[in-house]
């Protein structure tokens, strides 16, 4: 073909180029737009990971998958508990915005999630594995007959809707398989998106998780728990959980690298609230909503990042959402932070919020604690807490551990008058106070309450007004902090 003969075709070939590319980009294939991956722990604090500093716990491929990307040291679920705090995640609204106040409640079907908008404005195709994901409603064991009936009833599970593959409740043997079903039936030329689900490292604790089980004398305790034998032991089979989640995580990747899937793909690690300790899971404290949060974006997020900045569990869709080219639904209140990912400008939030709602299928009696019934908010600054307890009457009980050796020792103590008195003030006081205000920097167990002094009053009503504007623009139906 002469020179002449390709300029008088140029125009053609340039058009026939644009359509092309226009024609990719709405059958979903652009390859622009990244796989996504989101990898949920269950119960997972921060630090527990190797590459956050706990010096027992291993976690290599973890550790190496958080050199690869960025790590986030202050990233806090919306709930310290597995339903509300994942109904945050994927639909980057509170729990309470999305009419999640009990343990067990299916999603509204007029509530929007990140899958479903990923697979009508993009063209993803959408999956969801392994452990129950726990959004459907629950009708696995301690359900009713009458719940699951009324549940179908009402057409009130729509998750087989929501996305294109839905295994709802595989054991952890099932990882690898289920993940390879999964892209077995991935369409070519779409991108896709999945939701894995792992147990550990959930109570009860398998002493037996790893071959060695972690010695508990060498085990750094965190300065909310007392130094009690039987608190270290809990902590040893926890930890071991972590270290055995970690081949799991790893055999997730390696699925996604045989099919030369990984380099464009998004992969995104995180607890889905904290640890079933005291002061953990269903409390308002650090060790129940700080979480671990490592993301991955080979090309686009620059190796060994890490960030002190405030992260809320309802920021991951918003986010996703945006690196997807999507844009994020008006009642979002979720950021992206996609910015401060690829290195662009991000204002950071100044505040984070939290909401405990009821936890568990049992019903309400006189014997109930808060361990299953305990409802409150709060606020977090960079350095300051405020917990709004609305049910203070409540006997505080850990969710999941109370009938655990640490626990267990801690109760006799404190019978005895033997534990310290911040931890005898902390766990043991009934009523609890309405009001707690800690200040995070010099007070990071949250043992000592500052709410009510005189030097603290200024941060106190900065605190309750964030908060009291957060309940009334998600409609809270707890009473409000302020007249």
């Amino acid at each position: 073909m002469g020179s002449r003969s390709l300029l008088a075709r140029l125009p053609a070939l340039i058009l026939a180029t644009f359509v092309t590319a226009v024609a990719s980009h709405a059958d979903g294939a652009d390859p622009v737009r990244p796989n996504i991956l989101l990898i949920l722990s269950d119960d997972h604090s921060y630090p527990y990971l190797g590459c956050y500093g706990d010096p027992v716990v291993k976690t290599p491929n973890l550790d190496r998958f958080a050199s690869e990307g960025m790590k986030f040291e202050r990233a806090f679920t919306s709930a310290p508990q597995c339903v509300l705090s994942r109904a945050a995640i994927l639909t980057g609204r509170s729990p309470v915005a999305c009419r999640i106040s009990r343990f067990n409640s299916p999603l509204p079907p007029d509530v929007v999630t990140l899958p479903e908008i990923l697979r009508k404005d993009a063209g993803y195709f959408t999956g969801v594995c392994r452990r129950s994901f726990h959004l459907d409603g629950s009708t696995g064991k301690g359900a009713s007959d009458l719940t699951k009936e009324l549940y179908e009833s009402h057409k009130m599970q729509t998750w087989d809707r929501r996305v294109d593959y839905l295994d709802r409740n595989s054991p952890p043997a099932m990882t690898v398989p289920k993940v390879n079903e999964f892209l077995d039936k991935l369409p070519a030329g779409k991108p896709f998106f999945l939701w894995v689900n792992f147990n550990d490292p959930h109570h009860p604790w398998d002493a037996g998780a790893i071959a060695k089980p972690y010695d508990p004398s060498k085990i750094k305790l965190p300065v909310s728990l007392p130094d009690l034998s039987g608190v270290r032991a809990d902590l040893a089979r926890y930890l071991g959980e972590i270290a055995r989640m970690d081949g799991e995580f790893q055999s997730v990747l390696d699925q996604l690298s045989k099919r030369n899937l990984l380099d464009n793909t998004i992969v995104v690690f995180m607890g889905d609230n904290g640890m079933a300790f005291p002061h953990g899971k269903g409390s308002l404290y650090d060790p129940g909503l700080n979480v671990p949060l490592l993301i991955r974006w080979p090309g686009r997020i620059k190796p060994g990042g890490s960030s002190q900045t405030l992260i809320s569990g309802e920021d991951i869709t918003p986010t996703l959402l945006d690196a997807a080219g999507c844009k994020s639904l008006p009642e979002m209140t979720g950021r992206s932070f996609l910015a401060l990912l690829t290195g662009g400008n991000y204002e950071a939030r100044k505040f984070l919020f939290g909401q405990r709602g009821v936890h568990g299928s049992a019903t309400f009696d006189e014997t109930t604690k808060a361990s299953g019934y305990d409802l409150g908010r709060c606020v977090r600054s960079d350095r300051y807490k405020l917990i709004y307890n609305c049910t203070p009457n409540q006997v505080y009980a850990p969710v999941d551990s109370a009938g655990d050796p640490g626990w267990k020792q801690m109760v006799a103590a404190n019978a005895e008058g033997k534990l310290a008195t911040e931890f005898s003030k902390a766990y043991f006081s009934n009523p609890r106070p309405i009001y707690e205000l800690y200040d995070l920097e010099k007070d990071p167990g949250e043992l000592e309450n500052l709410a009510g002094r005189k030097e603290t009053r200024d941060v106190e009503m900065s605190l309750k007004r964030a908060l009291h504007e957060k309940m009334i623009v998600d409609y809270d139906y707890l009473p409000l902090p302020l007249k």
